[in-house]
């Protein structure tokens, strides 16, 4: 499977913020558990409104969650 261009740190902010699992930060945001994972291994671009609510979960611009990497 061929990784998105959208790379995140979504894994350090998790551990940042209390060590929040992913099944907490699923939770709030209202998907499963197997979209955080994909998100954070880069099988699933997130829509821009997950990713608008997973920096609201931490309180943090969208940038610095997720940056976009053209192909080389």
């Amino acid at each position: 499977m061929q990784l998105c261009n959208i790379q995140n740190n979504m894994r350090k902010l998790r551990f940042n913020h209390d060590e929040m699992t992913q099944q907490e930060l699923a939770k709030n945001i209202g998907v499963t558990r197997q979209t955080i994972i994909a998100i954070e291994s880069r099988k699933y671009s997130p829509t821009l409104e997950l990713a608008f609510k997973i920096a609201d979960v931490f309180q943090v611009p969208l940038e610095e969650i997720f940056q976009y990497k053209p192909k080389q």
